[in-house]
């Protein structure tokens, strides 16, 4: 017999790992519904799943004041859709959805735990808030192992609640950019062919170490007067990194706020940096598995997910955290050594495994869902 899974989202307008799973799980075994929180009419993630029949339901939401609306009507829904089990998405969906399931006596109250050390470091308050979803969920998914150490050791989470997925991907999308989806985002973004290019895909907070990337670009000038810097998911409120952007000369960096080909917008760089500042504040990083499956010889910290996998002068050069000179360094050593750059490139590319592919994560879902 089907299990009925009613996906509980909040301000997700477009996925394409929801659209995977959504794709990917046995419908022999899973039937879906979704409830989205706090998104437009006809967002693309609703025209999705509309294509597909599956059912698709938004439940309004503008800011905290409409929690308890909110909850009442996803209360309501799931009364009506009556599900085996509900599975929770991002930090308010989780709390809407966790406490509506329980009130509507939903058996298995799943939620998918994104977020990592955020509310020890930056948001104090929301601690409670992640000690009663935990409470009310009867099972949590940890996209990686940094995660469930949280919950064990901070959150004192049973382990046996606690279901370590990592994020799926379908990898072969990275793997195959065809040489016309290429030029498209090179006419958008750097149609006279500046070189070299330094990517970055972080949003303005704190905790990416953007400032870092910034004060060692500025060193790169020095040695490359034409350097391009790619700042994608350029939102976010750093004072300090948006002043340091306006700092450096207009011509030697683009901001993107949001480009759909993402996979393509890689090939453009000649290095990509990501290095969050300290070890737990990445949850997973999928910027970390997207880099290196595209083939881009990368600069990394070891957060997140990058902790079980990535290691030095391997598959990726590694930096301390908070380390602009290190960060400089790598970057033009890699800029430099053709051989090195292209052989971390391979191996980055190969050390994936099966370990993120999508055939796994849907594997480790459907048993979840079953059982």
């Amino acid at each position: 017999m089907k299990k009925k899974i009613t996906y509980i989202t909040f301000k997700i307008e477009k996925s394409l790992g929801f659209e995977w799973v959504l794709d990917g799980v046995d419908k022999n075994l899973v039937e879906f519904s979704v409830l989205s929180i706090c998104v437009p009419e006809n967002t693309p993630f609703q025209q999705f799943c509309e294509h597909r029949n599956i059912p698709f339901y938004r439940i309004e939401y503008t800011s905290k004041k409409d929690i308890l609306k909110a909850t009442y009507q996803t209360y309501r829904l799931l009364k009506r859709i009556q599900p085996d089990a509900v599975h929770c998405h991002i930090f308010e969906a989780n709390l809407i959805g966790l406490t509506a399931a329980l009130f509507a006596g939903i058996p298995k109250r799943i939620f998918t735990r994104h977020h990592s050390s955020y509310h020890y470091d930056v948001a104090p308050n929301g601690r409670k808030y992640d000690l009663l979803c935990n409470k009310m969920a009867t099972h949590i998914v940890s996209i990686s192992e940094n995660v469930s150490n949280i919950l064990i050791h901070k959150e004192n989470v049973p382990p046996k609640k606690i279901y370590l997925i990592h994020h799926g991907f379908k990898l072969d999308f990275f793997y195959s950019i065809s040489e016309e989806r290429i030029k498209q985002v090179q006419e958008k973004y750097n149609p006279t062919n500046q070189r070299p290019v330094i990517g970055v895909i972080s949003r303005y907070t704190e905790w990416k170490g953007i400032i870092y990337i910034l004060q060692a670009f500025q060193q790169l000038l020095t040695l490359y007067p034409n350097a391009l810097l790619v700042l994608a998911n350029a939102k976010g409120d750093d004072k300090l990194v948006m002043d340091t952007i306006q700092q450096l000369p207009k011509k030697n960096f683009v901001e993107i706020i949001f480009e759909p080909d993402n996979a393509a917008l890689f090939k453009l760089f000649d290095v990509f940096v990501h290095v969050p500042i300290d070890a737990e504040t990445e949850a997973f990083g999928q910027i970390y598995v997207e880099a290196l499956a595209v083939g881009v010889p990368s600069v990394f910290t070891l957060s997140g997910v990058a902790r079980e996998f990535v290691v030095d002068k391997q598959n990726a050069w590694v930096v301390d955290f908070k380390n602009s000179e290190q960060i400089y360094t790598a970057i033009s050593t890699l800029l430099e050594d053709k051989t090195l750059a292209q052989q971390l490139a391979i191996n980055g590319k190969n050390s994936l495994g099966e370990n993120f592919s999508l055939d796994l994560m849907i594997q480790k879902l459907e048993q979840l869902y079953t059982r």
